[in-house]
């Protein structure tokens, strides 16, 4: 699930790595004064946002197109106008490092252009030949794991595959196979190139005024790169506790499963066995640690939905019904008519969930191949908090098209996902008032949610703990493997099934490295989503249990949310989030509170046990 909201995200389809480009003869090529003032920076920005926007709605027409029409024309039209993004986006990135020093530019100004100057992801240098390299170690990189595979009982897999294999499968050698093939198949190529691809970038970065990658990474959300660093470290060991006790118990169920020999009582927990190929999420082993009775929760969506003869259609119009029941305006005719809600039978499309704005006015839609379950009508609540997001900043300036932070997209669609409760079901017809389960059923509902959610934390953070050690250079390409499994046995205290050799590159098995995709934001998401949840419900009014808040149909919510939304990336985050939780703070005190039902039942059942690795 993605939304397609600003300049940034529409240049990044574009490709990870940015080429200095030669200027079109239409485009900003505004002289930079011996001594620039801070009037010729604003004439700067100015021009810059004017050429953006300008691009930004024919782009997103051809990206919109090219995703639901696959043919070779439309991938060769969506190349070549997102190469184009890109090579306006270093140019901008270069011009606004030369403003950086003036004084005397305001607050805003200032945000504007480290904005241009650090939305690259890997910025090339200007020297001769840099930006060819960058790129082909770019593209090859990504090539590599797109034509990856592993192995099942000998015979090569390819990546989905795989990955659904290794949530379905039980056999803990057949795990072992399918983690270590993937790892030594995947990854292990990639690592000359890919420490040759840091060494470049961070040259390109130092240009633009930054330390190195990660730094440039980190300057994006108005804080110091080191206090950013601080602010994921204090919201880790606020939600920690209840990562350490999911561990205890999860780590007991395997055991009891596969014996001594496969997973020990104590100590790390064996990576293959978690039913995910990186062990981010564990939902695919819940049948595996669900004690008995605690799979039932009382009700069943997909049949609720089949009962009350929902189609696709009636689907999004029962998430669009949540937000007007907040007070917020009806979606646009034009939604209903340009989304994509099924599959068409007559063409190739991307199938995966996305939110689009298409002219950063009213021309909102989703993209999905709907079917009447249980996932995809959350994914609908989801992906329609991305559109009422783009809708309520799309009177900012063009820079500002976007969210507080990059964790505040995700997380607006996840606290509204989180609101499907069985008091939300009855109240739209769904689910017969009688037959509300009782407290004794929010086990099972709450361990689902906890072996995503809660299980995730620590690999959301150490993603780029790890990619900020390797540009910074504490971590070397000799240690790359060394320093990856160190962090997963620190962070989610995981270990390798099998021992490494020395040349692997186990991060390269996960897209997001050599896709270079920066992954912070995801753990932003996680955290922020609780929060902006509870906030709601605080607003609302809500005494019960948190896991059961429903704040469908009270109009303030839907005020205090606006104000949020409606800021976009105007201002600082904390401006932005102290608008609608009062709080100008990340806190994961909310999440820990969600889950207290299940973190005083997991201690209970962790009692006598060795807990910690």
């Amino acid at each position: 699930m993605k939304r397609l909201p600003s300049i940034v995200s529409i240049i990044a389809l574009a490709g990870a790595a940015c080429s200095v480009p030669a200027f079109a003869d239409d485009a900003v090529q505004q002289s930079v004064p011996a001594k620039p003032t801070a009037a010729d920076a604003e004439a700067f920005v100015t021009a810059a946002e004017k050429e953006m926007y300008d691009y930004i709605i024919s782009a997103s027409r051809v990206f919109w197109v090219n995703a639901t029409y696959l043919t070779d024309d439309t991938n060769a039209l969506a190349a070549e106008t997102g190469a184009k993004g890109t090579e306006m986006q270093v140019r901008f990135a270069l011009e606004a490092a030369k403003y950086t020093n003036v004084a005397g530019l305001s607050d805003e100004t200032r945000r504007k252009l480290d904005k241009l100057r650090g939305g690259i992801v890997l910025p090339a240098p200007t020297t001769e030949g840099a930006a060819t390299e960058l790129n082909t170690i770019a593209t090859n990189l990504q090539s590599i794991y797109g034509k990856g595979r592993g192995t099942l009982a000998g015979k090569p897999v390819n990546g989905s595959d795989i990955e659904a294999a290794m949530g379905d499968s039980r056999d803990p050698d057949q795990l072992k196979e399918m983690w270590a093939s993937w790892h030594d198949n995947v990854g292990a190529p990639m690592k000359d190139d890919y420490a040759r691809m840091v060494e470049i970038a961070n040259q390109g970065a130092r240009e633009l005024g930054f330390k190195n990658v990660g730094a440039m990474w980190r300057s994006q959300y108005d804080m110091s790169a080191d206090e950013f660093a601080a602010l994921t470290e204090k919201l880790w060991q606020q939600v920690k506790p209840l990562y350490d006790d999911l561990h205890c118990y999860t780590r007991t169920k395997l055991n009891e499963k596969y014996g001594d020999a496969v997973q020990a009582k104590t100590g790390p927990i064996r990576a293959d066995l978690l039913g995910n190929m990186w062990a981010q999420e564990w939902g695919n082993i819940y049948e595996v640690v669900a004690p008995e009775g605690a799979g039932d929760i009382g009700y069943d969506v997909t049949e609720l939905l089949k009962a009350n003869q929902y189609d696709p259609l009636k689907m999004v119009k029962g998430g669009e019904a949540f937000f007007s029941s907040l007070g917020f305006a009806p979606l646009p005719e034009t939604f209903w008519q340009r989304s994509q809600f099924v599959k068409p039978a007559d063409r190739e499309v991307i199938c995966h969930a996305s939110a689009w704005d298409v002219d950063n006015k009213d021309d909102i839609r989703i993209k999905m191949c709907i079917k009447v379950n249980a996932d995809d009508f959350t994914t609908i609540h989801h992906e329609l908090g991305h559109n009422y997001y783009q809708r309520a900043y799309n009177k900012q300036d063009t820079l500002h098209l976007d969210g507080a932070n990059d964790g505040f997209h995700e997380a607006i669609g996840d606290m509204v996902a989180l609101s499907i409760t069985p008091d939300y079901l009855v109240e739209i017809g769904l689910l017969d008032k009688a037959k509300v389960p009782g407290a004794d059923k929010d086990l099972g509902l709450l361990l689902r949610q906890g072996m995503d959610k809660l299980a995730f934390l620590p690999f959301g953070l150490l993603v780029d703990r790890w990619r900020w050690g390797v540009f910074d250079g504490s971590i070397k390409p000799s240690g790359y493997n060394d320093a990856w499994t160190v962090l997963r046995l620190q962070y989610q205290g995981i270990t390798p099934p099998v021992e490494r050799p020395d040349d692997a590159f186990d991060a390269g098995a996960k897209y997001h490295i050599p896709g270079n995709t920066p992954y912070t934001r995801y753990f932003l998401a996680r955290i922020l989503q609780f929060q902006f949840y509870k906030a709601a419900c605080d607003i609302a009014g809500w005494t019960g249990p948190l896991h059961r808040c429903t704040f469908y149909g009270n109009k303030e919510v839907g005020n205090r949310l606006n104000a949020m939304l409606e800021m976009g990336a105007s201002k600082p985050w904390p401006d932005a989030l102290e608008a609608f939780t009062g709080s100008r703070e990340m806190d994961g005190t909310a999440m820990v509170e969600y889950f207290a039902p299940l973190q005083t039942w997991l201690k209970e059942q962790n009692k006598g046990k060795q807990c910690g690795w």
